[in-house]
């Protein structure tokens, strides 16, 4: 069915025009892009063409495409860098057009935001129908491309989890009534130790016998550095476990 045949089955229906944007800088390669895509009109149309980024994002017609065919290598410069300016310039679907080979460039491209990769060997319906795809919302990759690059983001090797440090770990040694204790230290570090264990519920011989295993977890020597490493590991501003 052609489009004069769809509108009449589908009176309703409005016929979207496709509008591309086309970035290339070889002379030769953009006049064969641009025949090309006009002629699939009236179902797709070049609106504008640019040979370096620096075109590209000046072009107003840029802006206003629905997909921008985008030479991987454009004047010299790689433009995955642009892929950024380029989406905040335009909200165009970007499709890059390569003759790079590498998965790890075409996975990059994707990842900063192009909608697809197509590669310049491909003959020209691929290329229509890739720009068709992706202007449908689609991501437009080949099947075997597809498949290392999904492969690449869902085999990617989980992060290493992060080693505790020694005082993290002396810390996390301690029993939730030692934490306790040590709480209780900063917070009435001008108290008498006496004071302290009545408050802590035991005897001062209790609290002394306690102190000593802190002291040894923790790696201190006596009450001054105990009070030194607990408050610049936040212990005496926690809330006391438990409670």
């Amino acid at each position: 069915m052609n489009n004069l045949q769809a509108a009449q089955a589908h009176p309703t229906r409005v016929l979207k025009t496709v509008q591309v944007f086309v970035a290339e800088d070889h002379a030769i390669t953009l006049w064969g892009l641009c025949r090309l895509i006009d002629s699939s009109r009236p179902h797709m149309e070049v609106i504008g063409t640019a040979k370096s980024c620096t075109e590209l994002l000046a072009d107003e017609a840029a802006s206003r495409a629905d997909v921008i065919l985008l030479d991987l290598d454009l004047g010299g410069e790689n433009t995955a860098g642009s892929l950024l300016a380029l989406r905040e310039h335009s909200p165009a679907r970007v499709l890059v057009l390569t003759g790079e080979d590498d998965i790890g460039v075409h996975r990059d491209v994707v990842m900063k935001g192009a909608r697809g990769v197509v590669h310049k060997s491909e003959p020209a319906d691929t290329i229509l129908r890739a720009i068709d795809k992706v202007d449908a919302g689609e991501i437009w990759l080949n099947r075997s491309l597809l498949g290392e690059v999904l492969g690449q983001l869902t085999d990617a090797k989980p992060a290493t989890p992060k080693k505790a440090s020694p005082d993290e770990e002396r810390i996390a040694s301690l029993t939730r009534r030692e934490r306790e204790i040590v709480c209780t230290m900063v917070r009435r570090s001008g108290a008498k130790q006496f004071a302290v264990a009545d408050g802590l519920g035991m005897s001062e011989h209790t609290l002394r016998n306690h102190l000593t295993t802190i002291y040894s977890k923790l790696g201190v020597r006596g009450r001054l550095e105990l009070h030194v490493f607990a408050t610049s590991h936040g212990l005496g501003n926690e809330p006391i476990p438990g409670s």
